[in-house]
């Protein structure tokens, strides 16, 4: 039985990814055995909304659910071996919360959904449980397995931020909560579209509140990130490329490196992670090499050196490439064939100690550029130029600011985002985070009175501090409405962290907003239609048509 996946954006011909492969690189049995581990986790949740409600809180299937979550969403682990063990520990835990319930009386007669009560011992068994569930949302109609579409993406992308903030020591068991009710939710046939609609809302309820408590983990960890020139260019000992989104991972990489004569460069997202300052300690941390995730096949033959993978953005290397036996995985990447680090135990860091040996015997980086680019501007740090820059506003100097958050990737009319920045008048500018940044942050673009024109605030979590700029300059210009601000927003996604940041902007009133290179395919015509009336979300044209549009 052959794959259907459209969760990400590049589902192939804008309807899904079909057949033996999905456009990432994912292989179809691989999709099945994730298939079945949210299957089961819906199961697990039915058990668990119930034990809440009797005072039960079990740590091991909190904690279960977002990693779990976390390695199913687009490219971050292809491992079948992985998601095997994921469901035999799945089937383990919803016995285990099933019988605390039982050993409190607790009646659980009306607890027999097939995900709860499906069991499978065997290879076989589970393989064709697997392949039976996969594909597209189960639900009564289109328009609400649409919007399932919508919670389960969201609640996808909740988890990896989830994940973040747990590693950092910082933990909401609201979240829990909520994460477990909504996967419940989703087996709830009796659900009408209106409530639907409103789990959509509260997924982006709880998508501000997990970044607000992972920026907390992040700021209160690593410090508040600083305006930062980040060196381009390489220098002549061997490195380490790391890339993903963990902090964890990068401040323990960077520890265990120093004095081995091994330098650090980071990739892709991870390139904020040079604009905290417990991280410019560090005179092995070099700076960013190379581009976007998707870019990483050429670059990563030019690096030379080895490889980490610490979330997803991976994507498959071929056997014969430059530097398949380079890169390394840990956390939620996977992929069969690479080392993986295992996860630290409590109180203790990773061991990176084999990815450190094997670097010291490889060439030192080839450069591909040369310069800087410069970011740092989270929340904290562009209210403390909230000054000038509303004096800028009020002066006319700035007109309008653009919101080009979000994702890249690697079809062609994502180019519309590099000619979309470099054509915007002088007068604008730009507020970005996440990897979309890459199509335009090293445009020569200037800027307005010593404010670049380019503000990244950092990962894609990080559009949280877009969000508490917003509401600031709100506040500061006295307005009603969060949308009478000159802000506005043409976002780019690609997978399902930018499904929970979207959410999380609806949830905060934010109207108007496009969203591009293309709407996702999960939206049923009438749930798009919604979206359109009651939010204003819209799609892209092209760039003068838009700008035009925009500015006006």
């Amino acid at each position: 039985m052959s794959m259907f996946c459209y969760q990400c954006q590049e589902a192939a011909k804008g309807t899904g990814c079909t057949g033996a492969v999905g456009v990432c690189g994912i292989k179809d049995e691989v999709i099945h055995f994730q298939d079945l581990t949210v299957y089961l986790l819906k199961g697990i949740s039915l058990f668990s909304v119930k034990a809440r409600e009797n005072e039960i809180e079990d740590e091991e299937v909190n904690n279960f659910f977002f990693t779990s979550l976390f390695k199913t969403i687009t490219n971050a682990n292809f491992s079948k071996d992985v998601f095997i063990k994921e469901i035999n520990k799945a089937l383990k835990l919803r016995n285990k919360i099933k019988n605390q319930l039982v050993e409190k009386g607790i009646n659980i007669s009306g607890i027999n959904h097939d995900t709860a009560i499906w069991a499978g011992s065997t290879y076989e068994e589970i393989e064709t449980k697997a392949q039976e569930v996969s594909g597209k949302i189960d639900a009564p109609n289109e328009d609400i397995r649409s919007l399932r579409a919508l919670i389960l993406y969201g609640i996808k992308g909740l988890a990896a931020y989830q994940e973040h903030a747990f590693n950092l020591g910082f933990e909401d068991t609201n979240l829990h909560a909520f994460v477990q009710k909504a996967m419940a939710a989703l087996t709830n046939d009796d659900m009408t579209v209106e409530e639907n609609i409103n789990l959509v809302m509260e997924t982006g309820k709880f998508g501000v509140d997990v970044m607000a408590l992972l920026d907390k983990a992040n700021t209160t960890t690593y410090g508040n990130p600083e305006i930062t020139s980040v060196n381009i260019g390489v220098r002549n000992n061997p490195g380490i490329l790391i890339s993903g989104h963990d902090l964890k991972d990068m401040e323990e990489l960077l520890k265990q490196t120093e004095g081995t004569g091994v330098d650090v460069y980071t990739h892709s997202e991870m390139l904020p992670a040079n604009y905290y300052p417990a991280f410019k300690k560090y005179e092995h941390f070099v700076g960013n090499y190379g581009n976007a995730w998707w870019k990483q096949k050429e670059e990563f033959e030019s690096f030379n050196g080895a490889i980490l993978f610490t979330t997803n953005c991976l994507v498959p290397p071929k056997k014969d490439s430059g530097y398949y036996d380079r890169v390394y995985t840990t956390g939620a990447a996977g992929f069969d064939g690479f080392p993986h680090i295992v996860d630290r135990e409590k109180g203790e860091q990773k061991d990176f100690s084999q990815i450190i040996e094997h670097a010291k015997k490889c060439e030192a980086p080839t450069e591909i550029e040369n310069g800087e680019i410069v970011g740092g501007f989270a929340h904290n740090q562009v209210l403390q130029l909230a000054d000038k820059v509303v004096d800028a506003v009020k002066s006319g100097a700035i007109k309008k600011f653009f919101v080009m958050a979000g994702c890249d990737g690697r079809m062609k009319d994502r180019d519309y985002y590099t000619e979309f920045a470099d054509k915007l008048p002088d007068d604008t500018v730009i507020l970005t985070a996440g990897c979309a940044k890459y199509r335009y942050n090293k445009l020569q673009l200037g800027d307005i009175g010593g404010i670049p024109r380019v503000l990244d605030a950092g990962q894609c979590n990080d559009s949280y501090s877009l969000a508490v700029i917003a509401l600031k300059l709100k506040e500061v210009f006295e307005l009603n409405d969060i949308n009478e601000l000159p802000i506005a927003y043409n976002i780019a996604w690609y997978e399902q962290k930018a499904v929970i940041v979207l959410l999380a902007l609806l949830y905060l009133g934010v109207k108007n907003i496009h969203l591009g290179p293309t709407l996702p395919a999960f939206l049923s015509p009438n749930v798009a239609k919604v979206l359109v009336e009651t939010f204003g979300i819209g799609g892209i044209t092209n760039v003068d048509d838009d700008i035009k549009m925009f500015m006006n």
